[in-house]
């Protein structure tokens, strides 16, 4: 499957001009519709067909959550560049709680299972991803909690653990303080909302080029085309210990995460969703529970919009990556960031350029070859 690092008024300012750029712009074709529906882990598409239905409407606004985020970080955040490009935090959450406990024990937490800093550019015709392994080890920066409590920074902290003590907001701190780039939006997606949008849509297509065997994620793939559901789609995206060539790290998984996402991209524009009202209003139904958001997207009318504005970007025009990161010499089971080319990668994004290949280049997340096994 299974993220970046100003005023408010500011923030508002730019959020208003996103939604400008929606209503200018022409609807968005089938194709042109994929990319919003794996930013938004497949929600903001299918809005696009229930937004003026009545009580369809007020159902799905019902079904969503919402964090707010600009209220929680206060002011003490990175510049927000208002020139048109757009930064939105992407999380996948690894709770154990209630229907997720067939994962694992629930310890009290939710991890952040996957992260995907997703950058639009300017004029909305493209974007940059970039993957930041759960097992990073970073400076964890303070946090206060949704009841107010204060978490103080920690050295050498996972990256996952913001999740885990802060919730939403302070991983949207963490991720800013690492990249220096103020997050737009923030996206989350929980495991059972993710098996049951993937089986709404009908399961998506791969091929596998080698067996696949995970007993920990419950995937057994032998070599050949498969139409994964739900279930599978969450052990395939989950998976360290059954590809082969893989080491068992978090950096073999963001591999096989970003080829499923652009294999899913690539089938969403034949499902057939928006020709099928049934189909559509189930698909949104679970798409809209399945979520959280920041309350600037907390609504059917900001995702609709949300969706116009990106409605142009197709998976052949995004550039998935991982955080340049290397394993840490004290404990092999983590990676650090490599400084120097992560700046590039992040000053890429922040001045609205292509990330350049010599950032990724010896990056431990570019050597381990699991992509490859799944298109």
């Amino acid at each position: 499957m299974a993220d970046s690092s100003g005023t408010v008024t500011t923030a508002e300012s730019r959020a208003r001009g996103i939604r400008a750029t929606g209503r200018r712009r022409k609807g968005p074709t089938r194709r042109r519709r994929a990319l919003t529906i794996t930013l938004c882990a497949l929600v903001s598409v299918v809005l696009l067909g229930g937004a003026g239905l009545g009580y369809v409407y007020f159902k799905l606004n019902g079904n969503l959550k919402g964090v707010d985020i600009n209220a929680a970080l206060g002011h003490d955040r990175p510049q927000n560049v208002d020139d048109g490009s757009m930064d939105i935090l992407v999380m996948g959450s690894d709770s154990r709680a209630g229907k997720n406990g067939e994962y694992g024990k629930d310890e009290g937490g939710a991890r952040s299972d996957t992260a995907m800093v997703v950058h639009v550019f300017k004029g909305h015709k493209k974007a940059s991803v970039v993957s930041i392994p759960r097992d990073t080890l970073i400076s964890r920066p303070d946090c206060t909690t949704k009841d107010g409590k204060n978490v103080p920074g920690e050295q050498r902290a996972m990256f996952n653990t913001a999740f885990e003590v802060g919730g939403p907001a302070c991983a949207v701190k963490t991720v800013e303080s690492i990249s220096g780039i103020r997050m737009d939006h923030f996206i989350e997606v929980d495991f059972t909302g993710f098996k049951k949008l993937i089986d709404a849509l009908g399961g998506v297509d791969i091929t596998t080029t080698k067996a696949i065997n995970d007993r920990n994620s419950h995937l057994h793939l032998q070599p050949g085309h498969h139409t994964l559901d739900g279930e599978q789609s969450l052990g395939l995206v989950r998976t360290r210990h059954g590809v082969p060539g893989g080491d068992g790290s978090d950096l073999g998984r963001i591999q096989l995460q970003q080829t499923f996402l652009k294999a899913l991209m690539n089938q969403v524009k034949n499902v057939g969703v928006l020709t099928n009202p049934t189909k559509l209003y189930d698909v949104a139904d679970t798409a809209t529970k399945a979520i959280t958001t920041d309350t600037d997207l907390n609504s059917v009318s900001e995702l609709t919009g949300l969706a116009k504005s990106l409605g142009s970007i197709g998976s052949e025009n995004i550039d998935m990556v991982t955080l340049p990161v290397t394993y840490d010499t004290a404990n092999p089971d983590r990676v650090v960031p490599l400084t120097r080319q992560g700046k590039k990668v992040w000053d890429a994004l922040r001045n609205d350029r292509d990330i350049p290949k010599s950032a990724i280049k010896g990056s431990a997340g570019d050597q381990g070859g699991t992509g490859k096994y799944v298109k």
